[in-house]
């Protein structure tokens, strides 16, 4: 590696950001691009497959494999926090669920940060854009873009009966819930193509790596941005035991993700001063909004024994497992082509609320997420947590020395108003199990279990059980100059600093209303446009918001008052 090389652009992280901004970038034949990934390729079948994104996030081969700081909330539990570090990044070991989140996100996002062109018209086109889906494209899908979309086949008939008790309970039916109406129970879509997962090394990288202006380093660590006074001008990076400085001639492009990202930008001066003086690491940039606000969904298992033996259980068995990986291999289908969230839902936890704020993934087994625990017996669950919660936590530095792990506090559930969603969550999930639709599987209640009916009940089980749904975010958030906590502008650019930019879900203001890979991908394709000086893409659809919300915690139902 030559020690002075350089490049117009320089990207740092090739996930589920970075991935996009490398192929949209040099889709100009006169920008070279620099992508830098501090893991391996992406080789492992246990990548590929669908079903096997448990192995990738069991150990650190392909994962940072963070773990938080002793939560106060959750029994001072150690929260553990994957992110990938694979050519790919997250969107190579996470579980392939596309959710976009609600059209008022982005509408807020606009309101409350002073964010315009963030509106959901700005951003559905460039969910559109990237989209292939299996459905073919419409007013709110796209077809031919470089990221798969599939839907989720439902052939477990749990799942059709998951919905329908959805729609017993009151709610809605939605065929569609990253489209008019999110609301509601329906099919998931997965981030899968042809029984194979297609993350963004799959759907951005693959196609484009032999490109003359692209080139791609894997195992590249980067230690921090080169900076010139409070311009950045390029990375110091370690390969193959050597360090190296490497020169942007336009910009940097951070695409860490919401640890690594506010990480790097302390390490190269740009963070809370006084927090960066307490390391000795010199202040490039006094942004004290960097590695705060971080924000994630937290969920907890309502887990059921199945009265019939239709659930994955028999499919842990060793020698089923080894018929599911055969056909895999042979065939790219059956049960190792599908993440098994194939069903879910949207709902709202009371009355005035004006959009969902509590999300379902549906499970025919009852397992964690990592699979590291199993109920010995056929089982079902739903996954079931807040989408918009009140706590905030942080990301801080623990070392100068960028090998050291930064501190990670999610601090979960912190507020009253976090608990009493999560409550309602458990006991509007019982309500919906509760429905004729499920009598012919459901069995008796696995966790919390029926013996947990009162608030302190159910606090005390999710402080123990509760577990991150995998989606940090919002620790470089986007914002005025004026706003002390914001570290970007609406655009990326670092505010009080030249030539660099962080693109990746650590820029959301507050955290979408769902899972964050397909707005972290819609976000770098907005920002693409906007580096390469391209007009912005802009298209007005409606979306169903109910009419009685404010009265209502469903459709149809007798008021209720909002619950503090």
């Amino acid at each position: 590696m030559a020690n002075e090389e350089r490049f117009d652009y320089i990207i740092v992280g090739a996930g589920s950001a970075g991935a996009v901004l490398a192929h949209r970038l040099t889709e100009d034949p006169d920008v070279s691009v620099l992508l830098l990934e501090a893991g391996p390729m992406d080789r492992s079948l246990f990548i590929h497959m669908p079903s096997a994104f448990a192995y990738p996030l069991a150990n650190d081969k392909y994962n940072w494999y963070y773990h938080s700081e002793p939560d106060p909330h959750m029994d001072n539990r150690a929260m553990y926090c994957p992110r990938g570090r694979v050519l790919g990044g997250s969107s190579s070991i996470n579980g392939m669920a596309y959710v976009r989140g609600h059209a008022l996100d982005y509408e807020n996002w606009a309101r409350d940060f002073g964010l315009d062109d963030w509106q959901y018209r700005h951003c559905l086109p460039y969910f559109r854009k990237a989209e292939d889906f299996d459905q073919g494209g419409n007013a709110y899908h796209g077809a031919g873009g470089p990221l798969h979309v599939t839907t989720g086949a439902m052939e477990n008939p749990l799942y059709g009966a998951f919905v329908e008790a959805g729609v017993a309970a009151g709610y809605p039916h939605t065929d569609d819930m990253n489209g008019y109406r999110q609301e509601g129970f329906g099919p998931m879509f997965r981030t899968t193509k042809d029984g194979w997962r297609w993350s963004t090394a799959n759907g951005y990288l693959r196609p484009v790596m032999k490109r003359p202006n692209l080139t791609v380093r894997t195992r590249t660590f980067t230690r921090r941005i080169l900076m010139a006074g409070t311009r950045a001008i390029g990375v110091v990076v370690e390969q193959d035991g050597a360090s190296a400085n490497i020169h942007a001639e336009r910009e940097v492009l951070l695409c860490a993700g919401a640890i690594n990202s506010p990480q790097i930008l302390m390490l190269s001066g740009i963070g809370p001063a006084d927090h960066l003086r307490e390391h000795g690491i010199g202040v490039a940039a006094d942004r004290p909004g960097v590695g705060r606000n971080l924000q994630d969904h937290l969920e907890i298992y309502v887990q059921y024994a199945c009265r019939r033996p239709v659930t994955l259980y028999s499919a842990m068995k060793p020698w089923n497992k080894a018929l599911i990986g055969a056909e895999w291999l042979l065939r790219r289908s059956g049960l190792g082509a599908t993440n098994h969230f194939e069903s879910g839902g949207f709902i709202r936890s009371d009355a005035g609320v004006e959009h969902p704020n509590l999300q379902y993934h549906f499970l025919p087994m009852a397992i964690t997420y990592d699979g590291a625990a199993t109920q010995d017996r056929h089982g079902f669950q739903a996954h079931v947590g807040p989408m918009r919660p009140d706590s905030r936590g942080s990301v801080t530095l623990d070392s100068a020395d960028p090998h050291q792990a930064p501190r990670i506090l999610f601090n979960y559930m912190s507020t009253d108003r976090d608990r009493h969603e999560m409550r309602q969550a458990i006991r509007l999930t019982r309500e919906i199990m509760a429905q004729a639709p499920m009598d012919d599987f459901r069995a008796e209640e696995l966790a919390p279990g029926g013996a947990a009916t009162s608030d302190a009940d159910l606090d005390a089980f999710v402080r123990q059980h509760g577990e991150s749904a995998y989606h940090p975010s919002c620790t470089c958030r986007m914002g005025r100059a004026d706003d002390p906590d914001a570290v970007v502008d609406s655009q990326g650019r670092v505010h009080g600093v030249e030539g660099l930019r962080v693109v990746d879900a650590s820029i959301m203001p507050r955290i979408a209303s769902g899972n964050l890979n397909a707005p972290t991908i819609m976000m770098a394709e907005k920002i693409a446009d906007v580096v390469r000086g391209r007009e912005p893409l802009v298209e007005d659809q409606p979306w169903h918001t109910p009419a009685d919300w404010r009265q209502r915690q469903r459709e149809g139902e007798p008021e209720r008052p909002l619950q503090e």
